[in-house]
């Protein structure tokens, strides 16, 4: 039992001379901090490019379809389903990319798209990405266009409709230059106190009786003062200062 109380005591010693070393370097963890939350700041408003949306919506329902029960409302949220895939399929979006004139491949587009079907509803979000408003508004604009006709014309289904057109008017939804400004503060701590923890651990110097006990586990006896000419030197430097001077003046005085 004794012995266990005592690990325990050397773990919680450990970890108070620990927290007593990284406070000990605040002002090295505050100004890591800072440092990297200005460059998160910095690369987030300066070198990445703004990335902007713009959403249309599509209604899927058949004409022939009345509301009237579960299987008409689960009818038409298979129907959306499908839709998902057909308006991200390779037809599509090369029309899209014919009739826009983009300079880009359908692959590349895709990446530009996200489809989105809320919960327990037959509205088809078709988002679009791009470092231009206007851009990304009149490519939404266009799938929507292009699907519906398409829809209608291969699946045999009446043509969703457009219930929204996109908007070039919102803000930019990335970089989120607060958001990346406070992970690179927090990165920046993180890192500097992970530096001092590991120099900590890793450090076996062994200055005094307290870390000989501590690293070594061994116990101290006693301990033999030492000379001063031992201590730094200077005392010896001095000695043989005087010791020459006196050696000038007996010379002298011959």
């Amino acid at each position: 039992m004794e012995r266990e109380q005592d690990f325990d005591n050397e773990i919680e010693i450990d970890l108070k001379d620990l927290f007593l070393e990284i406070i000990s370097y605040w002002k090295w963890i505050v100004t890591a901090t800072i440092i990297t939350g200005a460059i998160a700041f910095c690369v987030s408003r300066f070198l990445i490019t703004p990335m902007y949306e713009s959403t249309s919506e599509l209604y899927v329902l058949s004409k022939s379809t009345s509301i009237t029960s579960l299987a008409d409302i689960q009818t038409g949220t298979s129907l959306t389903n499908d839709y998902i895939v057909v308006v991200k399929g390779r037809p599509v979006l090369d029309q899209v990319i014919e009739n826009l004139g983009l300079n880009e491949n359908y692959k590349s587009l895709g990446g530009k798209i996200t489809l989105d079907n809320p919960s327990n509803s037959r509205v088809l979000n078709i988002t679009v990405t791009d470092k231009d408003p206007k851009r990304a508004k009149v490519i939404a604009d266009e799938i929507a266009k292009v699907a519906s006709a398409y829809i209608a014309e291969k699946m045999n289904q009446d043509p969703p409709t457009i219930i929204q057109s996109g908007y070039a008017d919102g803000g930019a939804v990335s970089p989120n230059i607060g958001k990346n400004t406070v992970l690179g503060a927090f990165a920046g701590a993180f890192l500097s106190i992970a530096i001092i923890v590991i120099s900590y651990l890793f450090n076996d110097t062994i200055i005094d009786a307290e870390d000989v006990e501590k690293k070594l586990g061994m116990n101290i006896l006693g301990s033999l003062p030492l000379e001063e000419s031992e201590d730094d030197g200077e005392s010896s430097k001095k000695s043989k200062r005087r010791k020459g001077s006196h050696r000038k003046k007996h010379e002298h005085h011959k």
